[in-house]
């Protein structure tokens, strides 16, 4: 059974709910993106449909329910995210912009269907803050009035992007970013094949976010750090950094890797912008932050996109 690392109070608030009399039937996971929400809301899925696991929240993976559940095939369990949709002929699939309403409004017949396998229903949202605003009041009728037996795990990035109606009808759990020691330990669990110095600059540059560390494991970090940090030295005048990082990272191919940039960059900038900087380099981080965020819902072209980070990385030059 795998241990969850650097989460242990939430942990036991779930677990300790799970012998409850009353169990809450929303809950609300909340923290930085890629620090384990979702994988733990998984696990808190299996135990809730019956699977066989520990007061750690570690799961008996051989447990015929786990494995449904793994497999996307328990009859009592729906999972919302937003949709990928097919890319043209050549061209890598994308990533809808939204949760849409319909995608809520066809919880309607599961909600009233009796369970199947377990003696609940899990209902699991990914990200919440992603639904448009109707799927957002869609879901909040089932919060209002949730059916009998029906548990809503919410995981959100950005609480305070919700409905207060939303949050307010939530138990709240908070995840916090993990140690540079619980990084470590966890990214040789998961990538021991790893050179002890690339994993080093994953801790350093993930800042305590295992699942940003392996989106950014292919990302050469020692030599992005390098090429940022010349940026930052110098303001790159010439543009010849910046036209560099755009041939490696905008092509098509290259999808994993820009994606893995847009959000390293911000991460980038706050820990040179730690030592104290002034209001308009620490502007640079907003700048960033926002362009991150909108790039690939808003299909921004990548080269702009690139030039446009680094020039917020640029900002940093005295």
């Amino acid at each position: 059974m795998a241990q969850w690392l650097g989460h242990d109070r939430a942990i036991e608030a779930m677990v300790a709910a799970l012998g409850s009399e009353r169990l809450h039937h929303a809950w609300l996971l909340g923290g930085p993106a890629g620090v384990g929400k979702a994988g733990i809301a998984r696990d808190f899925a299996k135990r809730l449909l019956g699977a066989a696991g520990d007061d750690r929240l570690g799961i008996d993976e051989e447990d015929p329910l786990a494995r449904l559940v793994d497999a996307g095939t328990h009859p009592d369990l729906v999972r919302i995210e937003r949709l990928t949709r097919e890319g043209k002929k050549g061209e890598a699939p994308t990533m809808a912009r939204n949760i849409t309403v319909d995608q809520v409004r066809q919880l309607s017949r599961f909600l009233h269907l009796a369970p199947s396998l377990s003696e609940r229903r899990v209902v699991i949202v990914d990200a919440a803050e992603d639904m448009e605003r109707g799927a957002a009041n869609a879901l909040l009728k089932s919060l209002e009035e949730p059916p009998r037996g029906t548990v809503f795990l919410l995981i959100s990035h950005a609480p305070g992007r919700l409905l207060p109606t939303i949050r307010s009808r939530c138990r709240y759990v908070h995840f916090q970013a993990l140690t540079e020691a619980d990084m470590g330990t966890v990214l040789a669990r998961i990538v021991p094949e790893m050179a002890l110095a690339d994993r080093d600059a994953l801790v350093r540059g993930a800042e305590g976010a295992p699942g940003r560390a392996l989106a950014m494991r292919d990302l050469d970090l020692a030599g992005l750090e390098a090429a940022l940090g010349r940026i930052a030295a110098s303001g790159d005048p010439t543009h010849r950094e910046r036209i560099a990082l755009a041939r490696a990272l905008a092509p098509k191919a290259a999808q994993k890797r820009y994606e893995a940039f847009l959000d390293f960059v911000p991460h980038y900038i706050a820990r040179r912008l730690r030592g104290g900087r002034s209001g308009a380099k620490a502007h640079a981080w907003a700048e960033a932050v926002q362009l991150g965020q909108g790039a690939v819902t808003l299909s921004l072209d990548p080269a702009a996109t690139i030039f446009a980070l680094c020039g917020s990385v640029a900002r940093l030059a005295d």
